[in-house]
């Protein structure tokens, strides 16, 4: 139970839960994930794409039917606390704050990268500061800039796709479905762009922001999926028939090489702030859902709990806010984490891998199961196929939790 007057504002109907999804996953993925995915999948692209769509699609509706059933701030660590007990709602969150951390500074230097190459760390902090300021101002302002954010990334997208499409090098032969890459390829590259799918759960997170969550919440996170997968397969069908998978594959910037090979390099420059926007889109929405996490495990004593105040004005977890927003301007400021997408990677499908457990039990029926049991077994499987240090390293870090609780537990017993 929240305690009276620390409950946060619920402001957000359907449209703004999808745009906030939609800002969350419609990021700087899209723009950068292909050439990764394609590098590990080769002919095996568009099916990895399909693999990593069919295990989104399960686990968005296991947190919707979860959301509905327990409305509050912190997506699946309430889930898996609820349904499944202390220790995993615990291990959702550490899995969820740690790996998503290091999400925000990627897409902080993304945004760096972009912008200014050569004050990429600069312009990250910047970005962090600022972006932060607005989360503090009431998850409206945010949902606002969101909307704004998705406007302009979707024509983006659409002008990379039409002008692809249409510019008569684009050749049908290099959409032939093959696995050159053999079935292990496709599964990297489907948990690679898996890692473009899973801003659906900060629509689960803001549950306790959301008016009538148990009809917002199931109807926001299906559609924001579905616009998603839509615009994603557009993107990846226009790229991949210009570039080939091969020369996909090498790339840094697919997108802007693609509109360059198509014949249209006045194009590349709004490709690459499409980019930069995509990416503030991206880490607005994961300042906003880490926070809230944070607020949650912080009321459950998992966290500080100075960490659970929710300002009297604004109604939000301004402390918390500020602590996501100073620990993700450190790294943004000090580290190259493009490594850490892999464990990011890692850490969401951990995440997802309890939802989907959650949601197992909230009815007996075989058919109400099936979802929820091809979503675990998914995540698994995904998380176990991404690269070897990113599984290792991400092991280890759940790891530390693991042993951060066990201790706790342990001093609280000793305390009774």
């Amino acid at each position: 139970m929240t305690p009276s007057g620390t409950e946060l504002r619920r402001t957000l109907g359907v449209r703004d839960a999808v745009v906030v999804g939609l800002g969350s996953m419609v990021g700087a993925g899209v723009f950068s994930a292909l050439g990764p995915a394609a590098r590990a999948a080769g002919t095996g692209l568009l099916p990895g794409l399909a693999l990593a769509a069919v295990v989104a699609y399960c686990n968005a509706m296991s947190s919707a039917r979860l959301a509905a059933r327990h409305p509050a701030s912190g997506g699946t660590y309430v889930f898996g606390r609820e349904r499944l007990g202390p220790f995993w709602g615990y291990l959702a969150g550490w899995a969820f704050v740690v790996g998503k951390t290091a999400s925000c500074a990627a897409m902080a230097l993304t945004v760096g990268a972009y912008v200014w190459p050569g004050q990429a760390h600069t312009v990250a902090v910047a970005a962090v500061v600022a972006l932060t300021a607005v989360n503090y101002g009431g998850v409206q302002k945010s949902a606002w800039l969101t909307r704004v954010i998705v406007a302009v990334v979707l024509a983006v997208l659409a002008a990379v796709v039409v002008v692809c499409l249409a510019s008569g090098r684009a050749n049908a032969g290099r959409l032939d479905v093959g696995l050159s890459s053999g079935a292990g390829g496709v599964l990297q590259a489907a948990g690679l762009l898996f890692f473009a799918f899973a801003g659906y759960a900060r629509i689960a997170t803001l549950g306790e922001e959301v008016r009538d969550p148990a009809r917002t919440i199931p109807r926001a996170i299906p559609l924001a999926l579905g616009i998603a997968l839509v615009v994603y397969a557009c993107v990846a069908v226009a790229v991949l028939g210009v570039l080939g998978a091969d020369r996909l594959g090498h790339t840094a910037a697919p997108l802007a090489d693609a509109v360059r090979a198509a014949g249209a390099p006045g194009l590349v420059p709004v490709v690459r702030a499409g980019a930069a926007v995509a990416a503030l889109g991206s880490l607005l929405a994961l300042i906003l859902g880490v926070s809230r996490t944070t607020l949650a495990m912080a009321r459950d004593g998992h966290l500080p709990g100075a960490l659970a105040a929710v300002h009297p004005r604004f109604r939000v977890p301004h402390r918390a806010e500020l602590a996501v927003g100073a620990v993700v301007a450190v790294l943004a400021a000090t580290v190259d984490v493009r490594g850490a997408i892999g464990f990011s990677s890692f850490g969401v499908l951990a995440y997802y891998a309890v939802a989907n457990a959650s949601a197992w039990t909230l009815s007996p029926a075989p058919s109400a199961r099936a979802v929820p049991v091809v979503g675990l077994l998914g995540c698994a499987v995904l998380a176990f196929a991404l690269p070897t240090a990113s599984v290792a390293v991400g092991a280890a870090v759940l790891a530390v939790g693991v042993a951060a609780y066990g201790v706790r537990l342990r001093a609280r017993r000793r305390g009774e």
